[in-house]
Formats: structure tokens, C-alpha cells, sequence
């Protein structure tokens, strides 16, 4: 049974140091909370498995800096926190690792995914029980290139979100703005932000319930979460799989997991309807064979043409 400790660090933040069942594998399981290479909310120091992580997180008490960092040697995950969502962040951190994962009835039977397995014994989806946190961005990367996702989701959290507490400041680490506040931003500064209408009015209308989402569990997200407008199937799952650690979320509807899938499992490109006949029998862990395929680097050649990136939108306000 994982152990743990808590007490406060030099830096005048709340330590926990926890001992996990298994050999953690930390980077590899928060990288599923980051938003592309230049995520504002998550910063990464150092390298290899003793890297220490950042990041900046709304918590149900309050904005948090939360560093994580892996100690291999001694089995061991140390956390600190600041700020006044300090003491939920430090008591997110096992599940936000994986600790709530159960991989045991998970059976590969496919080569690709038996070496994948292999290649990764110790990995798990984490859950970061925020639901909001992880709609917002999300909603973001509805139907448009990564590229353009990522840098709408920069400009989104370095216009109107917070700068993380404590030593978060100092590492220019952000946390992403609250409902109240994406419930305030007119719609011309949407269009400045790269995110159109379509967008802007699913994370408005999703602000305006913000709290009593944070509040929805795993066995009814995904019926509360496409009740939204603009949410439909690749959001929810998307959401789910990080926000609950849903194993068994699939992002049907992604321009590339069908696809990405279909080469890996099957060396031909399917569709979304082939892919839920392909994925059935891994049930309740399909989301998990999708995220094997990825951490493999398998997929379909990327030939022909690309999403292109949209040109309508202004580039400034006059």
C-alpha cells in the first residue's frame, strides 16, 4: 500500500512525499494535463525521470502552484505546494499519478499493443478531478490544427488568467482564468484570441455552469458533459480521459485516431464507425489501446493534404 508523509518545505511550501505501489512513472503520466510544448499552465525542469513538474491549478479552495518530482532511487514521489489550493493539490497527487488506475484486466492480445505494454510496464492514466480546467482547452481544440489550439489556449490563459502563487511567479507559470471571468470577455476579444464564435460560445455557455461541473462524477460525465452546448463525443472524451482518467474514453471524431489506429492495429486507415467495431473488445479499456498507439509513435503516414490553419480571423484589434 502506497505510503505517505506531509510537512513544510524550505521554500514555504506544503510538502508530501509519496511512497506509490509501483515504480511511477511521473512525466510520463502528467504529460496527459499538458497543452502542447508551450502549455503557460505547466512547466518542465530538468530532465529524465527526476524532472521536476509544475503546475498551476484552480482547485476547489483556491489558485495552486503544484511541483512534482520523482526520486527513483528511493521509490518515492515528492510534492510541494502553495498558495491557498496547496492542501488539494498535494491530496490530488496520487490520483493525478495514476494511483486510481486498475490496469490488471487490460489484455493486449495485438503485438503492437503487447510491445507497447512492454515498453511501458508502469505507466496509468492520472485524473486531475477538474473538470472545467480540463473543458476549457478542450473546447479550444475543437476541429482546428494542434498548432493553432495550443497558441489560442496561450493567449487565452496570458490575457485573462493568473499568475501562479508562491514560487510559480518566478517560473512565469500561469493558472488558466475562472468562469467568472470567461463569462466576461466580449466576443471581438474571442476573435483576438484566435478562437471563434463556435468556440467561444461553447466555453461561455460552459462557464456559466463551471462549479456544478467540477461536481459531476465518471458514471454521469459523459450524458452531463454533451448536454452542453457545443460539446458532442471527441470533447467529452477528451475531458474524461483527464479530468477522470477514463480508460475506456475514446476521442471518436479526432482528425488522426482512427486513422492512427487503424495502421497500428489492422496497416490500413479506418473510420470512426470501423474503429468502435475494432476497439469493442477491449471494453472497458479502449481508451487505453488508443493512448498505447500513440505513446508508440504509430500511425498513418501523414501524406496528402493538411487541416490548413484559418485566415479569417484578425490578427489584431485596430
Amino acid at each position: 500500500m502506497a505510503q505517505t508523509g506531509r510537512s513544510t518545505g524550505a521554500s514555504g511550501g506544503q510538502v508530501r512525499v509519496w511512497r506509490p505501489s509501483w515504480p511511477c512513472p511521473v512525466g510520463a503520466i502528467l504529460r496527459q494535463q499538458r497543452r502542447g510544448g508551450g502549455d503557460p499552465t505547466y512547466r518542465i525542469e530538468g530532465e529524465g525521470p527526476g524532472a521536476r513538474h509544475w503546475r498551476g491549478i484552480r482547485t476547489p479552495t483556491g489558485p495552486a502552484t503544484l511541483m512534482v518530482q520523482a526520486l527513483p532511487r528511493l521509490g518515492e514521489v515528492v510534492a510541494e505546494a502553495w498558495g491557498p489550493g496547496a492542501d488539494w493539490a498535494l491530496g490530488s497527487v496520487p490520483g493525478l499519478l495514476g494511483a486510481h488506475d486498475d490496469p490488471c484486466g487490460f489484455e493486449p492480445r495485438h503485438p503492437v499493443l503487447v510491445e507497447a505494454q512492454r515498453r511501458h510496464p508502469h505507466w496509468r492514466i492520472g485524473r486531475s478531478e477538474r473538470v472545467f480546467e480540463a473543458l476549457v482547452p478542450s473546447i479550444v481544440e475543437q476541429k482546428v490544427t494542434g498548432k493553432e489550439a495550443f497558441a489560442g489556449f496561450r493567449s487565452l490563459v496570458h490575457f485573462h488568467g493568473e499568475r501562479a502563487p508562491g514560487p510559480g511567479r518566478e517560473r512565469k507559470l500561469w493558472i488558466q482564468p475562472s468562469g467568472e471571468v470567461l463569462r466576461r470577455i466580449p466576443s471581438w476579444e474571442w476573435l483576438r484570441l484566435h478562437i471563434d464564435p463556435a468556440r467561444s460560445r461553447a466555453i461561455v455557455q460552459a462557464s456559466r455552469v463551471s462549479d456544478s461541473l467540477d461536481r459531476i462524477t465518471t458514471a454521469d460525465a459523459d450524458a452531463k458533459l454533451r448536454s452542453l452546448p457545443g460539446v458532442g463525443v471527441w470533447t467529452s472524451a477528451e475531458v474524461r480521459q483527464r479530468a477522470f482518467g477514463d480508460a475506456d474514453a475514446v476521442s471518436f471524431g479526432d482528425y488522426h485516431v482512427a486513422k492512427d489506429v487503424g495502421w497500428a492495429l489492422l496497416g490500413r486507415s479506418i473510420d470512426d464507425a470501423e474503429l468502435a467495431e475494432l476497439l469493442e473488445e477491449w471494453r472497458p479499456h479502449r481508451g487505453r489501446v488508443q493512448a498505447y498507439v500513440a505513446m508508440a509513435g504509430l500511425g498513418a503516414p501523414r501524406r496528402g493534404p493538411r487541416m490548413s490553419l484559418p485566415t479569417h480571423l484578425p490578427s489584431r484589434i485596430a
